[in-house]
């Protein structure tokens, strides 16, 4: 962590980021600190001072220009470090603030960098760089904690350094570099100003910056629409992450996500802006025993009456990610663009 301020909680944080595997830290009094390892919470034994707990909220708060007070006491936010924290005060809790931070993972550049990171090895890292490269539309579904961002970050550092990438979120937590990128955020109002944009803001917009890609870290809201007007207009090689604990739901949360945009469209109109749109989902899971994974990647092939017809390509058991004997439809795509074999899913 970069040099910080003589605070109680700045140095415990400093020597919480020497431990390994502690993905969470959750501080919610001055005496009930818990970090998260291995899916587990664990309560520190320290003892701070309540002064230290509100300093703390206010240098975080001045580091990313923003305010927290009682009338705004919600705040998100990254740490020097990269790490996401986010941060909850009165009159919404009782007692002392919530802070929770995600801890940023560090070292994580690409697919090789982990040897079997989300319980991925040599052919499905291939696969995955195929899709990357054959500009497929993305969609990265988990629920919390389960590495979303993280997941995303090993798809977008495959992306072609020539390509003109803009994205968008309510904190950056994306972390990659290409040179012709730009990095909007939704949401920030700096100390001197009341200036609030929506992420659907961002995204119109972004379709006048002439992106090859278009980037949301996490859909919760009427963007969707505007997306999957991007994904059907010529955009491919689009990506975002929503909260779901299955394909199946994944599919449920983007229909309510497109009616949020406010228009009356019939079901079947959403579901089938939805199923020429997106190309794969990737299901993101955490294990009993902590590990995360890739649990599933289905292929969305289409429409049959009504509803959305997707294919299950790939599924996580006891030996690891195996195919499911299914050859994706876009199969020409991902051999002529992105390498793999045609039989890929016959081996």
């Amino acid at each position: 962590m970069a040099q910080v301020p003589n605070n109680t909680i700045w140095r415990m944080l400093q020597d919480l980021s020497t431990k390994k595997g502690i993905s969470e830290i959750s501080i919610n009094g001055p005496r009930t600190v818990f970090v998260e390892r291995d899916g587990k919470f664990i309560q520190l034994n320290v003892d701070l001072a309540p002064k230290d707990i509100y300093e703390f909220i206010q240098d975080v708060a001045k580091r990313n220009r923003k305010v927290c007070d009682q009338n705004t006491p919600i705040m998100d936010g990254i740490l020097p470090d990269g790490s996401r924290i986010n941060v909850i005060t009165a009159p919404f809790v009782q007692g002392y603030p919530a802070i929770s931070i995600r801890k940023y993972i560090q070292g994580i550049k690409s697919f090789h960098s982990v040897p079997g990171i989300f319980g991925l090895y040599d052919k499905w890292i291939q696969f995955f760089k195929a899709m990357v490269n054959a500009r497929m539309n993305i969609i990265v579904s988990g629920g919390t904690g389960v590495g979303k961002t993280t997941f995303m970050n090993l798809l977008l550092n495959e992306i072609n350094p020539i390509e003109r990438v803009i994205t968008i979120e309510d904190t950056i937590e994306l972390n990659f570099q290409i040179p012709n990128m730009v990095r909007l955020e939704s949401g920030h109002k700096p100390l001197s100003s009341t200036i609030s944009v929506s992420t659907r803001d961002l995204v119109k917009n972004s379709l006048r910056m002439r992106p090859d890609r278009i980037i949301l870290g996490e859909v919760r809201g009427g963007e969707l629409f505007d997306l999957l007007m991007a994904m059907n207009t010529g955009h491919d090689g689009s990506m975002c992450s929503v909260h779901a604990s299955s394909t199946v739901e994944c599919l449920g949360r983007l229909e309510t996500l497109f009616l949020l945009a406010g228009y009356e469209v019939p079901i079947k109109a959403i579901r089938r802006q939805i199923s020429t749109g997106i190309d794969f989902i990737v299901q993101i899971s955490r294990l009993r025993d902590g590990r995360r994974v890739v649990s599933e990647i289905s292929e969305v092939t289409g429409m049959e009456g009504d509803n959305i017809l997707t294919s299950k390509i790939a599924a996580f058991d006891d030996e690891g990610l195996r195919s499911q004997g299914i050859t994706p439809q876009r199969i020409d795509r991902l051999h002529l663009d992105g390498g793999i074999p045609r039989d890929f899913f016959n081996e």
